[in-house]
């Protein structure tokens, strides 16, 4: 097939996924199945071209992000029923006192979203939102903004959360890499679009406690029983940050340590993301679990529960892992690359257009993450790019997948829902907020470019 056959049917590609998951409201795992079996045909790839390229395109990425997402997931949810998102916020709050507290409440969406899924830690949190704006009697935005902007951040930018890890795992990038670099990009991005930006929009909108939200919160508090105490704060953050500290010590092991050294041996073993997480989910499940009154049988059921999204996350990377192999069997990824060259675009921004494109589109940022991470995955090999760069791409498909929630998006809905706002307001504050997060971090990347 020609060059501009290649081109065409790479877009083509694209926009017949977009179709089938926005139009034909197609799950997003099936569609990238569909969409790479008809590609491979209409390149002229034979029916056992094609099984292989699906073999070695879901063996390859699932075999890797598997164990990561499942363990992490367990991690999650037994701190999310422990209270431990609870106990992280008062604490916090309570250090930065009420003057600052969208200051700590920023910095607690920033930690707490590392183990726990977005919505669900968004969820656990909402009450103390509610019980600040009625306090002080600002908008609820001004201390809503802050968090979110926290959870959204690590949420795109910092694993072991399911998005980076999917497109590091895509693009095979070192996970200590993309750690760091998430952080660099994500602290600035954090602080102005939440703290900064929350101030601002909450003199701007003055949202109020929505009553149905108040009287199912009663409800909800009547019928509970709090039995149980809080973990402690040192428990809670250690917890959390334990596996991204092995992680990272792997990574500058792997710098600064001789290769026979029995020290970077044994760092290299329990700096490897599935054997960090797999050490901090045994150790919370005792922590959190067995020493606090649960049984085998609870904290079993916690763990299984947990997996059912993150089968999900688990299965769609691996068709996004499959459409890529498809790409680069058709020979689309020296194409793209080629014209890449041509047309001297950076293959950053190409990333984070390619991302931002398909997110604005059709809504999900975990499909568009995916979608443009295999769509790159056949241009690194030709354009030769390894080592830490690869993070640094990771991190602006994140950013390009972050911007402008709108109403496809079911991030967009959860807090209008939850904060009572219209749609207008909502696209005036969240959308707002998640764009500034995309270019600040997209901005980061550029910037940290210049230095690898």
């Amino acid at each position: 097939m020609s060059t501009i056959g290649l081109i065409l049917l790479a877009v083509f590609g694209v926009a017949l996924l977009l179709f089938l998951v926005i139009r034909m409201n197609l799950q997003a795992f099936l569609a990238l199945i569909v969409v790479s079996y008809i590609i491979g045909l209409m390149a002229g790839m034979s029916p056992a071209e094609i099984f292989e390229a699906v073999q070695a395109g879901m063996g390859g990425t699932v075999g890797e992000i598997a164990v990561i997402i499942g363990i992490g997931a367990m991690f999650g949810e037994i701190l999310k029923a422990s209270g431990g998102a609870e106990r992280l916020a008062l604490t916090l709050m309570n250090k930065f006192g009420e003057k600052n507290v969208n200051w700590a409440l920023v910095l607690t969406g920033f930690i707490i979203s590392i183990p726990v899924f977005l919505d669900v830690a968004f969820v656990i949190l909402v009450p103390i939102l509610y019980s600040l704006a009625q306090k002080t009697g600002k908008s609820l935005l001004h201390f809503g903004i802050p968090l979110l902007a926290g959870l959204a951040v690590t949420h795109s930018f910092v694993p072991p959360t399911p998005g980076p890890i999917a497109v590091a795992s895509l693009l095979g990038a070192n996970l200590g890499w993309v750690i760091l670099f998430g952080l660099i990009a994500g602290i600035p991005a954090a602080i102005i679009a939440g703290p900064i930006f929350g101030t601002y929009i909450g003199k701007k909108i003055h949202v109020e406690v929505p009553k149905l939200m108040m009287q199912n919160m009663a409800e909800e508090a009547r019928g509970k029983q709090y039995d149980k105490e809080l973990p402690s704060f040192g428990m809670i953050a250690s917890l959390i940050l334990l596996p991204l500290f092995l992680i990272l010590l792997n990574t500058f092991a792997g710098v600064m340590l001789a290769e026979d050294s029995t020290l970077r041996t044994i760092v290299t073993f329990i700096g490897n993301p599935g054997v960090a997480l797999t050490i901090t989910a045994l150790l919370t499940f005792y922590l959190l679990g067995t020493r606090r009154g649960y049984s085998k049988e609870e904290i079993q059921e916690i763990a299984t529960k947990s997996l059912e999204p993150a089968g999900i996350i688990i299965l769609i990377t691996g068709a996004g892992g499959v459409f890529g192999q498809v790409l680069v069997e058709t020979g689309i990824g020296d194409v793209l690359a080629n014209s890449m060259a041509d047309l001297n675009i950076p293959v950053l921004v190409f990333a984070f257009l390619v991302a931002a494109a398909i997110r604005i589109a059709q809504g999900s940022a975990t499909v568009a993450m995916i979608t443009a991470a295999s769509l790159i995955t056949p241009v690194i090999g030709t354009l030769g790019i390894e080592g830490p760069m690869l993070a640094l791409l990771v991190i602006s498909i994140a950013s390009g997948a972050t911007i402008a929630s709108h109403v496809n998006d079911s991030g967009f809905w959860m807090v209008s829902r939850f904060f009572g706002m219209s749609e207008k307001d909502t696209l005036k504050s969240w959308t707002v907020m998640e764009t500034i997060i995309a270019l600040v971090g997209f901005g980061m990347t550029l910037i940290m470019s210049i230095f690898i």
